[in-house]
This record gives structure tokens, C-alpha cells and sequence, in this order.
């Protein structure tokens, strides 16, 4: 077996910072088991596998393909920044000519179109409902202990719990943040809970560069303990702050330690364009 494989880093223009996702093309079905196999050995938090849909498709003139996404634990459902890895190295390594391709999840069909500074993703938008704080306290505590919560949110069909830290707090006090990440399986293990978002009000004036909100991302449930930069938390995140903020269009930031940025534009089709830049940092063949 030899698979064409690469590593980009997306939401970033620059390498080594961003979300690394490796992406698999397959010229040929692979074996069920072996897109685990693959995902553990790249231990990357995301694997993509594009494929063709039909076998007189290629990855140069064919515009619609097959995408599934592997953490190295478990397929996922939604994976934002390696569906945009995955439309980084067809648009810019395979040289794809089309300016727009469609692939087809577990999410239905996602498109990722050319811009002149990036790739934007059509994504879905998820709501996130008020969340009563009693059945959510453990996890709460002890993922932030006496940390001062404003606002709690669950985006039922993500399975996100969105909590939304006081605006006293600022970006430095949420990239310092220390988060147990360790013991948050034992708290939840209901199957309710599959992602935790932490976000705070951005500051859209003063010295330093404008963002709406920034977040944190950790999902030790499908075995990532935190996740650099994450596209399926914006779906959820767009909505959130689309509403407290009462705007359409909104910069937001990751505060991982290799962080991430997003432009985010709410459709009038009730869907989300998110807008990111990718580096390819690596490129080669996987042999097995």
C-alpha cells in the first residue's frame, strides 16, 4: 500500500502554528480499519481520507469527493480545520481547477471555495440552548475549578457544552487558563458531553489587533486534550456570539498555545462561511 499523504497547518498563514490535520488521498478503498490504523500512527487530533466517488473521478479535474474525518480514538463527525486542509492541498498541491469543491460527510455536503486570502468553508450552523448549571457543575468545576461563569450553553447536535467565562476575564487570563483535562471523562461519561468550549467577549478596539471572541477547544472524549484551532466549535460558536453580539460578521481567535484566526460570516441560509488560510508543512507517501 502507498498512500500520497500530507500535513497542513490551517487557520494560520504561517507554519507550525494553526491546527495540524494530515490528509490521506485514496485512489482506491481502503480497508475500514486501516483509516484508524492510519489516524493513531499520524497521532495527529485530526485525520482526512478524501476519496473519489466514483472511479473515473481525479483529483485534478473533479470538483465533488468523498471526506471522512479520524481523531486518532474515533471517526467524527465535523472536522472544520481538516476539511480545510483537505481543500488546501487539492487547490494548492494537486493543483484542482475548480474553484469551488464539494465533499460529502457525515455532515452532508460541505463546500470550500477559493478567496484571494484564504478558503472559505460552507459550514452548518448549530444553535446552542440555555443549560441549567446544577447538571453541568461537576464537569464545570472540575475542568476550571472556582473559574467565574457568565453564560452556559449545549449545542445538542454537536454534543458541545459552550461556557462562556465572565467578562472580567481577558484573552491573557484564557490563554493561561490551566484546564483538567484528565479527569473529565470519569465526571462525564453519559455520552451527552463530547466537547467542552470555553470563550470570552473579545476587545474589537484598543492597541492590540480586533476579535469578536476568542475560545478554547478541548474534547478529551474522542482523545484530544486540546484542540489548537477547531472549526466544528465555531458552528457552534457563530451562533452564540451572532446573537449576544448582533452582528453578522465577526474575527475570531483560538487561544491554544499555536492559536489560530477565523472569519466568520453568518448566510441568509441559515449556514456559516468560515474563511481560514492553510500552510502545507509536509508532503509524501505513506507506505504499509
Amino acid at each position: 500500500m502507498k498512500l500520497p499523504i500530507f500535513v497542513a497547518d490551517a487557520f494560520t498563514a504561517k507554519a507550525f502554528r494553526g491546527n495540524p490535520a494530515a490528509v490521506c488521498l485514496l485512489e482506491d478503498k481502503l480497508d475500514e480499519d486501516m483509516h484508524q490504523k492510519i489516524a493513531r500512527e499520524m497521532n495527529l487530533s485530526e485525520t482526512a481520507f478524501i476519496r473519489k466517488l466514483d472511479p473515473t473521478d481525479n483529483f485534478t479535474q473533479s470538483s465533488r469527493f468523498g471526506l471522512r474525518w479520524f481523531t486518532p480514538a474515533s471517526e467524527v463527525p465535523l472536522c472544520g480545520h481538516a476539511t480545510l486542509a483537505s481543500a488546501a492541498v487539492l487547490f494548492h498541491k494537486i493543483k484542482n481547477v475548480n474553484s469551488t469543491l464539494i465533499f460529502v460527510t457525515l455532515s452532508g455536503e460541505l463546500k470550500a471555495r477559493r478567496a484571494e486570502d484564504g478558503i472559505i468553508l460552507d459550514l452548518p450552523l448549530y444553535p446552542a440552548h440555555p443549560q441549567e448549571f446544577h447538571e453541568v457543575k461537576d464537569l464545570i468545576k472540575t475542568a476550571i475549578g472556582d473559574t467565574q461563569v457568565q453564560d452556559i450553553r449545549y449545542s445538542p447536535d454537536t454534543r458541545k457544552l459552550l461556557v462562556r467565562l465572565s467578562d472580567t476575564y481577558d484573552r491573557s487570563f484564557l490563554e493561561k487558563l490551566q484546564v483538567n483535562t484528565q479527569s473529565l471523562l470519569q465526571v462525564e461519561n453519559t455520552g451527552k458531553v463530547k466537547g467542552l468550549i470555553l470563550t470570552i467577549k473579545g476587545d474589537p478596539g484598543g492597541q492590540t489587533q480586533a476579535f469578536d471572541f476568542y475560545s478554547r477547544y478541548f474534547a478529551p472524549w474522542v482523545g484530544v486534550a486540546e484542540d489548537p484551532v477547531t472549526g466544528s466549535a465555531h458552528t457552534v460558536l457563530s451562533s452564540y456570539w451572532s446573537q449576544q453580539l448582533g452582528k453578522k460578521d465577526m474575527h475570531a481567535f483560538q487561544c491554544s498555545c499555536r492559536g489560530g484566526e477565523l472569519e466568520i460570516s453568518l448566510r441568509p441560509d441559515g449556514r456559516v462561511d468560515i474563511k481560514g488560510a492553510a500552510a502545507i508543512v509536509l508532503e509524501g507517501t505513506l507506505t504499509a
